[in-house]
């Protein structure tokens, strides 16, 4: 028998909770308009609530559609009311969310809609509770479908959810909007603070024709010289190809860096998760271990996205299928780094790779990249450590927002049946 109390509560509650089948719960589990919408969409009139803008527990406006008058009044009697729950029925299917006041009489499209509750509840209790493993689960295995999977409202009247007395649900449901907010206030901080530093990529190195940049620091002024890569850094290949086997692989080892760890440009900062090799010959690979400040770009898949080197990964190696940049002394290796991010190079680099299905590049191709530097080195400097300070800023608010999202996902399990 499962059991029907959460290994968490608030002070003051201890009943068992009782497990339901949802149309006891709801006069009305039904679907939203399921058809083609498309002839009355326009580009401006009222908001369409789709399955795009219900994802993980909230909805979204990232991208809206809006339909005009006359097909807004057709859907009248299926209108969504604040507190509703809505629920997507193909695709991500069970993803939901409640129904905030400003949606108030919104029209939907493809969802299925929890509507009149028969008793006095709260949605964003149940809301959170089809976000946890256990009901994820239960609600992947009623799903049909093989491509495109869907889940039928006559399938959802029969599922079981674990109810609590109103004001535990108010508490419960509260806790997890106020986590949801704080998700929220740092998810936005962090999308700003990528666009600053993409603004400033542009505005803080020269553009296409021009030989100084939008910005600059007080004190500095006169040309930047344009060089090549090859001209200011040494570029190396790696020393692994397809020589190394699975006896190679060992989980205490020597860290190599290879292709899959540039979809972002930030490497790993621990062991964990990154290939290692054993049998690690210091006399042979000497010259390929990895320095506090190199640069490396893969040589194929993401070839435009270069990561620098930060000293806790100072020792680690590089694959065949990796070029290690090393600048000279005259050049600061973080200006370099973050010149090499701007659009202007890296849509350099892509122009010039060769294969358009698995793009790849070698050290000829990098070495002719062109690239603008300051005369003096104190230019260069400054601009490094504005980066800096702003990638350590971006750092501290995605780490907070990882923290925060292993707190939901941890409370999730807990403080539900």
């Amino acid at each position: 028998m499962k059991n029907k109390k959460p290994v968490i509560r608030f002070k003051g509650f201890s009943e068992e909770w009782e497990e339901r089948e949802l149309d006891t719960v709801f006069h009305k589990i039904r679907n939203a308009f399921v058809g083609v919408a498309t002839p009355y969409y326009v580009s401006e009139g009222h908001f369409y609530l789709e399955s795009n803008n219900v994802k993980d527990g909230q909805i979204n406006r990232n991208s809206e559609i809006f339909i005009n008058d006359e097909f807004y009044e057709k859907q009248k009697d299926n209108w969504l009311h604040t507190g509703d729950i809505a629920m997507v029925q193909s695709g991500h299917v069970g993803h939901s969310a409640v129904i905030p006041p400003e949606l108030n009489n919104t029209a939907a499209h493809a969802l299925i809609i929890f509507a009149e509750p028969k008793e006095k509840i709260n949605s964003h209790f149940l809301n959170y509770q089809f976000q946890t493993t256990e009901t994820k689960k239960e609600l992947r295995d009623i799903t049909t479908g093989n491509t495109i999977k869907h889940i039928l409202s006559s399938e959802m009247k029969r599922f079981n959810v674990f109810m609590s007395e109103y004001d535990e649900q108010t508490q419960i449901g509260n806790f997890f909007k106020n986590l949801d907010s704080l998700i929220t206030l740092h998810q936005r901080k962090y999308e700003k603070l990528e666009i600053l530093k993409k603004a400033m990529l542009e505005k803080m190195f020269p553009k296409n024709g021009a030989d100084v940049p939008e910005i600059r620091f007080k004190g500095f002024e006169g040309a930047w010289e344009e060089k090549d890569l090859g001209d200011v850094a040494e570029i190396k290949t790696g020393p692994f190809g397809s020589t190394l086997h699975a006896e190679d692989y060992v989980e205490d080892g020597e860290p190599i860096i290879t292709t899959e760890h540039f979809k972002s440009g930030i490497l790993p900062n621990y062991k964990k998760g990154i290939p290692q090799v054993s049998n690690f010959d210091y006399s042979r690979l000497k010259s390929y271990l990895l320095k506090s400040g190199d640069i490396v770009f893969s040589r194929v898949g993401s070839v435009d996205i270069n990561a620098h080197i930060k000293h806790f990964q100072d020792g680690w190696l590089f694959s065949g299928r990796v070029l290690r940049v090393r600048t000279t002394e005259s050049i600061d290796s973080e200006f370099l780094h973050q010149e090499l991010s701007t659009t202007r190079v890296r849509n350099n680099v892509i122009m010039r790779a060769v294969g358009q299905t698995m793009p790849s590049i070698n050290t000829q191709i990098l070495k002719a990249t062109q690239v603008r530097i300051p005369r003096g080195i104190n230019e260069q400097k400054r601009i490094g450590v504005f980066f800096i300070n702003l990638d350590n800023l971006l750092t501290l608010h995605q780490g907070e927002l990882t923290k925060l999202k292993n707190l939901k996902k941890a409370m999730l399990e807990k403080m539900f049946v």
